[in-house]
């Protein structure tokens, strides 16, 4: 990797930290129009991460030392994915952004947000930190079949550079049921994965529907602020991720600056096209009960195991 590469590397993953706040900001004034409210301005998570960071946190006393190190590893993890991420250039850190390493520091996030909910020593947390190991069973093997879908798909490996070259250089002939399922199956993962609804809603706090809340019940300060930092940080990738490795038309392949400058324009353009998908889902569907949610994962399972077959079937 040379300079200009490595320096690529560091705005790409600065930017995906800088923005995700505003992606939350954005989604959530999406949902307010959409429901004829005003809402809060999108650099509202700007304000509340600011506040965060200058309260105090208050630590259970049940809770041992790896209460204070979990928003540690889970903003670190968080930071090495956004490092990961192709964003504006398909070329970062190509020989180490493989796809399936990547699954599993998104599991090391979610067993590090489970055992943080256990480790407050609160009902609620224990309540939200089951009910993410269940759906963590489903998600995990419906995202992973269809990323490998797209890897049988391209037969370039498990390399993001690889994959989405693969897809942009065969233009429209790219386009199959494989990678339509593929991609619906990563929609609904995305979707689970960040506990947006109908799996869970992050506007609420009831106690007997909440799953990420539960699991933050117990944090404040400075520790509550990195995890929901780290959690905003995660949808982006989320969606980054979705529009890189199954619509990357348009990410540059190539450092020329007018590549770099188009990139930008358009991975702006499904930025936005992403949120206001998730801010009209989350307006015109209601979050389901709870012993529902093992179906629609299955759904999601199916989708990637349909991509799969039908990429060899067609």
């Amino acid at each position: 990797m040379n300079y200009a590469e490595l320096a690529i590397m560091l705005i790409q993953a600065s930017a995906l930290v800088m923005i995700s706040p505003l992606i939350a900001g954005i989604i959530g004034k999406f949902k307010a129009l959409m429901q004829n409210r005003v809402g809060a301005s999108i650099f509202q998570p700007y304000r509340d991460l600011r506040k965060l960071i200058k309260k105090e946190s208050v630590v259970s006393e049940n809770a041992s030392f790896l209460f204070r190190a979990i928003p540690l590893v889970c903003i670190t993890s968080m930071l090495l994915l956004a490092a990961m991420t192709p964003f504006i250039y398909t070329g970062v850190l190509a020989p180490y952004a493989d796809v399936i390493a990547m699954v599993y520091i998104f599991t090391m996030f979610r067993f590090a947000m489970v055992l943080g909910g256990l480790e407050g020593g609160s009902a609620f947390g224990g309540m939200g930190s089951s009910r993410e190991a269940m759906m963590s069973v489903l998600i995990e093997p419906a995202l992973l079949l269809s990323i490998m879908t797209l890897s049988a798909i391209t037969g370039a490996g498990f390399n993001i550079t690889d994959i989405s070259s693969s897809i942009i250089g065969a233009g429209a002939f790219a386009i199959s049921p494989a990678l339509l399922l593929a991609g619906t199956s990563f929609v609904i993962t995305m979707v689970a994965e960040n506990t947006r609804v109908p799996f869970d809603n992050p506007d609420t706090h009831l106690e007997l529907t909440m799953i990420h809340e539960g699991m933050l019940m117990e944090y404040s300060g400075r520790g509550l602020a990195m995890m929901e930092m780290a959690s905003m940080l995660r949808l982006t990738i989320f969606m980054a991720l979705l529009g890189t490795l199954f619509f990357p038309w348009g990410t540059a392949v190539t450092m020329a600056p007018l590549d770099l400058a188009v990139s930008v324009v358009v991975i702006i353009a499904k930025m936005l096209v992403i949120a206001f998908g998730i801010a009209l889902l989350e307006s015109t569907i209601a979050k389901m009960r709870v012993f529902r949610m093992p179906n629609m994962l299955t759904v999601s399972f199916a989708l990637s195991l349909m991509a799969m077959i039908s990429l060899y079937v067609l």
